[in-house]
């Protein structure tokens, strides 16, 4: 198992957790494992990622009126997709540097 699996399988924990339980400075820990996320996807994948970026942030709120696990499942979509935004921040700023310095 490579580094880049493990901080995926990390980050998407915290995101969930995150989710459901309230954790003091969740924000900023989704931030930071975002942008780490972000800088090891593969370059093969980037398009994907920033495509599936913009649509779990646009469908992150569609399930909130599930009742009793609606606010559960928002909690956790919105969480994934700030840590993917975060990690969409990575993955521009490492595409710009690869053009410019290419």
């Amino acid at each position: 198992m490579d580094i880049g699996k493990i901080v995926r399988i990390v980050a998407v924990l915290v995101a969930i957790v995150t989710g459901v339980a309230t954790i003091p400075q969740a924000a900023l820990i989704i931030a930071v494992a975002g942008l780490v996320l972000g800088y090891f996807t593969a370059t093969e994948d980037r398009l994907q990622y920033l495509v599936g970026t913009i649509a779990l942030v646009t469908v992150a709120g569609a399930l909130g009126s599930i009742p009793a696990a609606g606010m559960y499942l928002t909690g956790i979509l919105t969480n994934l997709g700030a840590l993917m935004s975060a990690g969409a921040i990575t993955v521009i700023a490492v595409n710009i540097y690869e053009k410019v310095t290419a």
